[in-house]
């Protein structure tokens, strides 16, 4: 039986041949010096023990030592009832006792019952294989420093026996370490404490020394911090220099347009006869895209934009003909097989060469995929708590596929919570499916026959587009916003009822049936928050056109800035159509466990939770999964306490230096505080606005590892706009963006040295028109050549140049007048003479 690892035993049994084989062992005089030499001896029959495994003698030190105790207390009993010569011979290893103790050959116990076998000395494999094993892997010498070692003051009993090992003449088997020990035999050595005080000192340098590096490490990343801060600030200080260049430009070339329109010369605008210079900016200021209205009517239709007849034909795959078929696939099976994009094929390069700080340092980082990967140590721990782990019978088998009650009290409950519902909402209108695309797709069948669409503003979330059309044959018509501020239009990519009115009328126009509109709140991939205004304005638009309404509310939780108020459609006082209302919601975004599939639906139409939950039966969540969830959502002190004010914290940081990164490089973006994404403008980057130039950018991307998500993917209608995922980790944070300047810097000098060749050439065409919630500071918006910008343009420029900095609030027309008295006079006698 093994004993290794098992506690000391003190009442085990030895056998026979174990005794002879412990007595071999114990009885050669290199141990017994050793142990005569030593103040603690239990590292000797440690070793003694070790030496008995290797024979397949399974005792542990201890063991040893109380065996060999009690043997010399039996030996010492018999010797002093004067029991010996005669009476030792009824023990049958009194013997070998004897000649150990009183310095006479040991001889070992024999195989046969009572007799002992006289030899010389103890000898044979056994101890030549013990010697052997003692000298190479396990010397039985001192383990202390020879200075620090100290002889054993032996009591009254053990004398003869000092007496007699000091006499002892050494054998030639002796080695050397034992004949050092019998010449220091009378020596005084320090205390063996000393020897743990030599490695407590050791021990406090190496520590010491430690500190020292770690605080060199810490010092030289403080100065690295410093040094990439002081960068920043000089680089936003040029940035701003430019900015202040530019619009000096464009007030120099007003000027010069003032005067020849003053000589005769015609002009789109005229400034009113006695308006003053602070005046006419801030006319300037508030026009709502005036004065460039003409410019941005040009640009209406963008080189590769989808035609909208075609929009169908493109977007629904009305004529899977058109493709390459299988003959294994059915039409249905080929349009599926052929329906991917660059979605699917970064995805599938990102698991093929997936990025690993340790294993994997030049892999491809993931922008792409919406995950939030900042909590995973607080999901983590929460879901491996002792509440969460259940197993009852209920859990294994079919649930009412609606989804277990408790979970869809539970969820009730915590949507009348977060989506401050005005009164409670009922757990018999929850449905549980297992995540929203399923949803999707459940709602697209029940609502929508084959061939009939949805309404949805573009930019949106591409993976709808699978979940509605491939499984129900459902197709989308499309509302296409941009980033143009025209008509009632405030900010840049705003979804307004006019817009879906005229999708809405050309779907009609075409013969297509719409039955339902899709809002996504908080919006991905743009993160607008809708206000109750715009909900109210949008469910108003549906009834009056007899639509549904499938609210997406995956990222309510997300909002990570105390500046923006998320207002859920459950929250509202009223709904205008409840019965074709229907909420969604799931845990993959808010509780970063996009691993886990659960999405929830709440309607108060019965008809449609009853169609929805027949579907159910494909796309249910097993019982185990029902449970955690429903632990979760109840625990709502610790999700208020701790989850949400570290996700929400954490977020915000990301987010702030990912937007700092880019304000750095100069590239415009759209400013928004809910969701992982951020939506930028690589428009300046494309050598001609097309999706095609859109697609090699991307792969530029790809190629250089790292993987971002193309305006394509989500049906922009604008070539050149890139979703980017900040819900990471600092380092590859910092790693990606990194990644992302080179390709930018690499793609701005080939451009550069193309303009060169064409110095006349306007690159104006595809520029996005700024508001306060675009950052804007692109160098290339300004004009390449004086003959081709008119006053509107111009007009238009400047109103994009004063939105997007705070020029004016530093620069007012009293500082001015003071510094530039003579420019300020010039402006102020050709306003005087319009």
């Amino acid at each position: 039986m093994d004993f290794r690892g098992k506690k000391y035993e003190r009442g085990s049994n030895w056998s026979d041949p174990e005794v002879v084989e412990l007595l071999q062992l114990w009885a050669d005089e290199s141990v017994q010096l050793e142990l005569e030499s030593c103040l603690r001896n239990q590292h000797v029959f440690n070793r003694i023990a070790e030496v008995l495994r290797e024979k397949g003698i399974h005792r542990t030190g201890d063991q040893c030592r109380e065996k060999i105790k009690k043997m010399k207390l039996e030996y010492r009993r018999i010797k002093d009832n004067s029991k010996a010569p005669r009476g030792g011979r009824t023990w049958k290893f009194y013997e070998v006792m004897d000649r150990v103790l009183n310095s006479r050959p040991a001889l070992p116990y024999g195989p046969l019952p009572s007799s002992v076998m006289a030899q010389q000395v103890l000898q044979g494999s056994m101890v030549d294989s013990y010697h052997q094993f003692a000298a190479s892997a396990l010397p039985f010498g001192h383990s202390q420093h020879p200075e620090l070692m100290e002889i054993k003051c032996f009591s009254e009993p053990n004398m003869a026996n000092s007496s007699r090992i000091q006499n002892v003449v050494p054998r030639p088997g002796f080695s050397a370490l034992h004949r050092l020990r019998k010449k220091r035999k009378g020596q005084r050595v320090k205390d063996p404490l000393d020897d743990l005080l030599l490695k407590t000192l050791t021990s406090q340098r190496a520590m010491e020394e430690r500190f020292l590096q770690m605080e060199e490490r810490r010092f030289q990343r403080d100065l690295d911090v410093e040094e990439r801060r002081l960068q920043l600030e000089q680089r936003r200080f040029e940035l701003e220099r430019e900015h202040e260049f530019r619009m000096f430009n464009v007030f120099a070339q007003m000027l010069s347009i003032l005067k020849q329109s003053h000589s005769g010369s015609s002009s789109s605008l005229a400034i009113p006869r006695g308006l003053d210079f602070n005046q006419a900016l801030s006319e300037i200021a508030g026009m709502g895209g005036g004065g460039g209205g003409d410019l941005q009517e040009a640009r209406a239709v963008q080189p590769g934009r989808p035609l909208p007849e075609r929009r169908f034909d493109m977007h629904g795959f009305c004529n899977p003909g058109e493709f390459q078929r299988s003959p294994y696939l059915s039409a249905r099976g080929n349009v599926v097989n052929i329906f991917r994009g660059s979605t699917e094929e970064g995805y599938e390069a990102y698991h093929a060469d997936k990025y690993d700080e340790d294993k994997n340092p030049n892999g491809i980082i993931n922008f792409g995929t919406s995950e939030n990967k900042l909590c995973f140590d607080l999901m983590s721990k929460r879901l491996t708590q002792t509440d969460m782990n259940l197993m009852e019978p209920p859990l294994l088998q079919y649930p009412d596929w609606k989804g277990h009650m408790f979970l869809r009290e539970e969820v009730a409950q915590f949507l009348t919570h977060y989506c401050k519902a005005p009164a409670p909402l009922k757990a018999e209108n929850v449905i549980v499916l297992n995540g929203c695309g399923s949803l999707f797709s459940a709602l697209a069948t029940v609502l929508c026959d084959p061939g009939e669409a949805v309404l949805i503003a573009t930019p949106f979330y591409g993976g709808i587009t699978q979940s509605v059309f491939l499984y129900g044959n459902v197709k989308l018509v499309y509302a296409c916003l941009d980033s143009k501020i025209t008509g009632t239009s405030t900010r840049p990519f705003q979804l307004t009822v006019d817009k879906l009115e005229k999708a809405l009328q050309d779907a009609q126009a075409e013969g297509v049936t719409v039955r339902a509109l899709i809002l996504l709140n908080p919006q991905n991939p743009l993160g607008d928050i809708y206000s109750l205004s715009e909900l109210q304005d949008y469910l108003e638009f549906a009834k009056r056109h007899e639509l549904h309404v499938i609210v997406d509310e995956l990222y309510m939780l997300s909002v990570f800035d105390e500046s923006a108020t998320f207002h859920s459609v459950l929250g509202m006082d009223r709904l205008p159509d409840p019965q074709r209302t229907h909420v969604m919601w799931g845990i993959s975004k808010d509780f970063a466990v996009s691993g886990i599939r659960f999405g929830t639906l709440y309607t108060e139409n019965q008809d449609v939770a009853n169609a929805v939950a027949s579907l159910c039966y494909f796309h249910g969540v097993c019982g185990t999964v029902q449970h955690k969830v429903a632990q979760l959502l109840r625990d709502r002190d610790w999700i208020n306490q701790v989850y949400l004010r570290a996700n929400h914290a954490r977020l915000k940081a990301a987010h702030t230096y990912v937007t700092d990164e880019l304000k750095t490089l100069g590239v415009p973006f759209l400013n928004r505080n809910a969701g992982f994404f951020v939506w930028i403008d690589f428009r300046k980057y494309l050598r001609t606005g097309t999706f095609e130039e859109e697609m090699l950018l991307w792969r530029r991307f790809l190629d250089n590892k790292v993987l971002l998500s193309c305006g394509k993917a989500f049906e922009c209608s604008e070539p050149g706009w890139f979703r980017i995922i900040f819900a990471d980790k600092t380092h590859r944070l910092q790693l990606g963006m990194q990644r992302i300047r080179k390709v930018l810097e690499e793609r701005e000098q080939e451009i550069l040295a193309e303009e060169k060749e064409q110095p006349c050439q306007s690159d104006q065409d595809g520029k996005a028109d700024s508001t306060d919630e675009v950052i804007f500071v692109s160098r290339h918006q300004e004009p390449t050549c004086a003959g081709s910008s008119n006053l509107g343009d111009l007009i238009g420029l400047l109103q994009q140049q004063m939105r997007s900095s705070d020029w004016l609030q530093k620069n007012t027309a009293e500082q001015f007048a003071q510094e530039k008295p003579e420019i300020y006079d010039v402006f102020s006698k050709l306003v005087g003479k319009q």
